[in-house]
């Protein structure tokens, strides 16, 4: 019996927009407005894309453009980037960008930062050329990003037209340190790549919030995290299920990316006990299983993290059995949250 919690954390959803075997980048598009659409119905705050490059099974590269048209297929969802990778742009160009957005789609729109490239070396060269990055260069982007997207002061030379006092909400997105004390020092809010590198949850969520800045943005610290979920009726389908996942991080860990591949019968008891050990520590932060496993796992991060945003990430190879586990994965979180109050009042009791 799953013990109660305190805090329920709101559900979000990251889609990377994953491109199947035998079907097509259109495809996956259209599975992506399925999903923000069923997701949405379900009650889920926003709806992420996450910008990669040169990866043949991911169709999220122009992510400002998918979340147009995501937004425009949704009516209330927020939508925004998980993230933008902002080496790889001028900070205007984005300004621009989601400033549009934000006049398409007021009060929706979200803009999610990460100092990574999203891509390959040579990729990244031919979307910056030969820019050489330093480490002050990503804090200075994000000034200018906020500067851009904040009300225009007088005599200010470059102004991004749209994006100017859009105050487009800013989030640093990392799998490590960094960004977590740039976002505690700017007040923003972050969120964790725990979905595909969990290593630093804890240290980063407590650096984070010990030494977070209240700004105008932002009173108290805000906490999202990556979360894996594949959910099913029973833990053995959903372990099935998951196979398409554990397929597709080996690919990644042993440098063949490729599509999505169907499930397979015992997949993960074919493997080496060194690869299943190298998937177990990828998606150290997942979620697999029935109603009652996910309930479980959802309530144990709860109160491991006390985050306040779980943004899931699912995954599964049959796009309607990928909406079903998200509409399992909502009433799991249901569950929780009718015991969440009474939890809360018997602490503050305490």
């Amino acid at each position: 019996m799953t013990s109660s919690i305190t805090h329920l954390p709101a559900l979000s959803m990251l889609d990377l927009v994953t491109v199947r075997e035998g079907a097509t980048v259109a495809d996956a598009l259209a599975l992506a407005v399925r999903t923000a659409q069923h997701v949405e119905s379900l009650g889920f705050t926003r709806y992420w894309m996450a910008e990669h490059h040169n990866m043949p099974g991911i169709a999220c590269s122009a992510t400002a453009v998918l979340i147009g048209h995501v937004a425009g297929a949704t009516k209330s969802i927020r939508v925004g980037s998980g993230g933008i990778m902002l080496p790889n742009h001028a900070p205007l160009v984005v300004a621009e960008a989601f400033g549009t957005l934000a006049e398409l789609y007021p009060g929706r729109i979200d803009l999610g930062l990460g100092r990574a490239p999203g891509t390959d070396g040579p990729t990244m060269r031919a979307l910056r050329r030969d820019r050489v990055e330093s480490e002050q260069d990503f804090p200075r982007d994000v000034a200018e990003l906020q500067r851009l997207l904040g009300p225009a002061e007088p005599g200010q030379r470059i102004t991004a037209v749209p994006g100017a006092g859009t105050n487009v909400p800013i989030w640093l997105l990392g799998s490590s340190l960094f960004s977590a004390q740039l976002a505690a020092e700017k007040g923003l809010p972050y969120a964790f790549a725990s979905h595909f590198a969990p290593r630093m949850l804890h240290q980063a969520i407590d650096i984070y919030r010990r030494l977070f800045r209240p700004s105008a943005t932002l009173q108290r610290p805000y906490v999202a995290i990556g979360v894996p979920v594949i959910a099913a009726p029973t833990d053995e389908e959903a372990d099935y299920l998951a196979s398409s996942t554990y397929q597709r991080v080996l690919g990644i860990l042993t440098g063949q990316r490729g599509l999505l591949r169907p499930p397979v019968q015992g997949y993960a008891q074919s493997l080496q006990p060194q690869e299943r050990a190298a998937i177990g520590d990828f998606l150290a932060a997942g979620v697999v299983g029935g109603p009652e496993t996910v309930r479980e796992g959802f309530a144990e991060l709860a109160r491991a993290t006390e985050a306040d945003e779980f943004i899931l990430v699912s995954d599964v190879y049959d796009g309607d059995l990928r909406l079903r586990s998200l509409e399992i994965a909502a009433a799991a979180h249901a569950s929780l949250g009718a015991a969440a109050p009474a939890a809360a009042a018997a602490a503050a009791a305490a």
